[in-house]
């Protein structure tokens, strides 16, 4: 046994300061603890009524072997599109993996009491997604193209651009990459992330993947000796497994240097000790297969490079698709790479494939912040519907037990709490990360007096939900200060147009507080603080404030976002079709393109009023503005420069009105932008009034 918690030994240690999460049956991650703890299949089987009525093949779904099931992720179309600087238009059309991962992007970084407008410096992005329907619809879609570029179309639908867009909305100027290493994705990002912030390409980090195939009520067909479970349950490990089911999710951590975490007051959630990545070669029986060696070397590397042992380990949340091929290979790997644990049976060994199905490109983050969540309960959470473990795999002589209730996770009296956490990917990514408790934070003992809570979102009802969540926040056993959590409101969250503040002596007045604004009436205050409501006051007309920073980063109840449906685009292709790369269209489908672009110049007005109307109705249509109204400017209305590009070509072919780009860039609204574009065609239309004149006279 090893324990090197000393500080030389910590110089490679990655803080898991924050993270997010939306997984099948859990909006949240407090709902994603609750239902782990309990055991909870969180697996949605669908009725044929519910499947026809979201489009799915009569035909298909009514075959012997189509299986109803899915691990479900709620809500996966809903946008807060405005917040992001997104219009309408350009809403509809990006992929709602970008949307999902925009959101949690956002509120991991207010988890870990970052402004998520104002991250800090030199934070980069490592995340990877799947492939989607929604994407390869919009990529054949030629109105689509027509309406706001073809290249625009690829920037927001393509899974290349999941990272670049986490980092251009959100303004962090470290690495920006997108990572695709199949089903071990989310992992590999991780890994990625930790050895950018110890090489110093960075010093803070997103980290994570997201999955989501399809937001319509889908299940899969069932195929015998394929990787789909029969019945639409996962059973890792277990005496009745029989293949995997899919699922949809998403999750974010941020990362930090351990050192520069605690010197910053960082609010810590666990310890990265260790990660590796390996590739089984060509050691496997066929491309999709796994390996043995690999993986082993794969965890061995991991915990080397932690200064620890395998055996240190209390637990391993691993891979576990419940595949035959798969679960045997990787009880034999991990047997291989933890052989020298105290005793048989003395690793607790799960999946959370179990609870919530395989989320493909975000399974390894689930399971990382399915395994931080434990360490910081001192629980392991059960195996959801485990039952007798699977002869063949030979765990009875083996060091791990499948977990099938929850067990206390005390701290070991030879170090920490520590597990690993492996992902395997379909083309021989091997990933594993050593996971540890983290180190404690004294309770805060500053100022107990009376505080000023500063509230801000985009809507009022946004506003609203806020205010209840931090009611509820505040009224749990483990409460946060109220001078931690004031500082956390002040300088962890984006200061938003919509703004409120709460006044309160102690925690319970908080709570009531709070609660009156969330039911829409004025929160009251207490007489003698003058002070703070001068603060309060100032921070409703946006001044500058006076502050005393007398408090520390805290988890807090992130950003509630809701915002309106923008669903997925529909596959109108054949299925041949849908599997051409989308820059090698078919040539009908190049014609058909061509054909959209070419109708609204045949239809295009010549001058006058008519002119005006149909240029007025281009920025609206590109801005996504359905009242017409444009009395903003160009970028309030979520105008960029491609969408500009976009415009100054559609004027050029559709109405021959040549405008410099440069006229975009104006700080000019809509009208007078319409205003502007008319004027510049007036002298060619002047002259043809005359010419005709002249052929008339």
């Amino acid at each position: 046994m090893t324990d090197t918690t000393a500080p030389d030994a910590l110089d490679s240690a990655i803080a898991v300061i924050g993270m997010s999460g939306r997984f099948p049956g859990a909006p949240d991650l407090d709902t994603y603890w609750k239902n782990l703890l309990g055991g909870v299949t969180s697996i949605t089987d669908f009725t044929e009524e519910e499947l026809l009525a979201d489009g799915a093949d009569p035909d298909e779904i009514r075959g012997r072997d189509y299986v109803p099931s899915k691990g479900v992720l709620a809500d996966a179309d809903r946008f807060e599109a405005a917040l992001f600087g997104f219009n309408r238009t350009e809403a509809a059309a990006l992929d709602p993996q970008h949307r999902l991962l925009l959101q949690t992007a956002w509120s991991a970084l207010e988890d870990a009491g970052h402004d998520p407008l104002g991250a800090p410096r030199r934070t980069g992005v490592y995340v990877g997604g799947g492939v989607t329907e929604h994407m390869l619809a919009a990529q054949t879609d030629p109105r689509l193209a027509a309406q706001i570029g073809a290249l625009q179309v690829r920037i927001l639908t393509d899974r290349e651009f999941l990272a670049p867009w986490i980092s251009y909305r959100l303004g962090l100027d470290g690495p920006s990459l997108t990572v695709q290493t199949a089903c071990s994705t989310s992992l590999t990002a991780i890994h990625l992330a930790c050895q950018a912030l110890l090489l110093g390409d960075c010093d803070t980090a997103l980290a994570g993947g997201v999955a989501v195939d399809t937001v319509r009520s889908r299940g899969y067909v069932h195929y015998q000796g394929g990787v789909f479970s029969s019945d639409g349950r996962c059973r890792p490990f277990d005496e009745a497994s029989g293949g995997t089911v899919p699922g949809n999710g998403v999750g974010v951590v941020v990362l930090r240097r351990l050192a520069d975490a605690l010197a910053d007051g960082d609010p810590v959630r666990a310890v990265i000790r260790g990660s590796a990545v390996t590739n089984d070669g060509a050691a496997r029986v066929g491309f999709t297969a796994p390996g043995v060696d690999q993986q082993t070397a794969a965890i061995v590397e991991a915990w080397t490079t932690a200064g620890l042992d395998p055996a240190d380990a209390q637990y391993l949340e691993a891979h576990g698709t419940a595949t035959e091929l798969g679960d045997r290979i990787e009880a034999t790997a991990a047997t291989a790479a933890f052989k020298g644990a105290l005793g048989t049976g003395s690793i607790g060994l799960g999946s959370v494939k179990a609870n919530i199905g395989h989320l493909d490109a975000a399974a390894g983050v689930a399971g990382v912040i399915k395994t931080v969540l434990m360490l910081e309960h001192a629980v392991i959470a059960p195996t959801a519907g485990a039952g007798r473990p699977h002869p063949e795999l030979a765990l009875d002589d083996s060091p791990f037990h499948v977990v099938t209730e929850a067990e206390d996770w005390p701290e070991p009296e030879y170090g920490r709490r520590r597990a690993g956490v492996s992902s395997v990917g379909i083309g021989g990514t091997n990933v594993h990360v050593v996971l540890e408790q983290a180190p404690s934070r004294p309770r805060d003992t500053g100022s107990s007096g009376p505080e000023v809570l500063l509230l801000s979102a985009h809507t009022e009802d946004a506003l609203k939900a806020l205010a209840g969540r931090l009611a509820t926040a505040l009224r749990a056993p483990d409460a946060p200060t109220l001078a931690d959590t004031a500082h956390t409101l002040r300088f962890g969250r984006a200061p938003l147009a919509v703004r409120a503040y709460v006044l309160a002596a102690d925690r319970e007045e908080a709570a009531i507080r709070l609660g009156e604004l969330a039911t829409g009436r004025p929160a009251s205050a207490p007489a003698a603080a003058d002070d703070l409501r001068a603060i309060g006051e100032a921070w409703l007309r946006d001044e500058k404030l006076p502050w005393p920073r007398r408090g520390r980063r805290i988890s807090l109840p992130t950003y509630p976002f809701g915002g309106e449906s923008y669903g997925q685009l529909g596959l109108g292709t054949a299925p041949a079709a849908r599997e051409q790369a989308p820059q090698e269209q078919a040539p009908q489908e190049q014609a058909s393109q061509e054909q959209a672009s070419q109708e609204p110049r045949s239809q295009a007005p010549e001058a006058g009023a008519g002119l005006d109307t149909s240029v007025r109705a281009l920025l609206a249509e590109t801005l996504g503005l359905d009242d017409g109204d444009l009395s903003m400017t160009y970028f309030a209305a979520g105008g960029d420069s491609l969408a500009a590009v976009h415009l100054v070509g559609c004027l050029r072919d559709d109405f021959g009105i040549d405008v410099p780009l440069t006229l975009f860039l104006e700080e000019l609204t809509l009208d007078e932008l319409a205003r502007r574009i008319v004027e510049a065609r007036e002298p060619d239309d002047a002259l043809d009034a005359l010419l005709s004149e002249f052929e008339n006279a």
